[in-house]
């Protein structure tokens, strides 16, 4: 299996309830984003997808993010899915999933690091 990654980055704040009081209030993080794309097989120019289009897609998906009070997004406004780093991360695989038209091709993994020091990983079900 061949396994590509790109980097991101967007700015953003969010609320959090139920866990540590500090986390209660509104904070904002300066997110890094890793998404992975994986297949088994190479196309005929001997890439699994060009990154161009991988980037592309994660920008557009970023830009829905950048900047934004993740809590009054449509996809975080109920309490099934709280704003977290894992819900975050969740929410970016299943974005980037409907964008990948390469056949063969699928999310692998989005790491989600609100600090140097602390990330969630969601890895989708194959």
């Amino acid at each position: 299996m061949f396994e590509l990654k790109v980097i991101s980055h967007f700015a953003a704040a969010h609320q959090l309830q139920m866990v540590a009081k500090k986390c209660e209030n509104l904070h904002g993080h300066n997110w890094k984003v890793e998404v992975c794309v994986g297949g088994e097989s190479l196309n005929k120019a001997g890439v699994l997808v060009d990154f161009g289009e991988i980037k592309a897609h994660v920008r557009e998906i970023m830009k829905r993010l950048d900047h934004k009070f993740l809590n009054e997004l449509e996809y975080f406004d109920t309490d099934a899915y709280p704003p977290s780093s894992e819900n975050l991360a969740v929410f970016i695989a299943e974005e980037l999933s409907k964008k990948l038209e390469t056949p063969g091709v699928r999310v692998t993994r989005v790491t989600t690091w609100e600090s140097e020091n602390a990330c969630a990983t969601y890895i989708p079900p194959a």
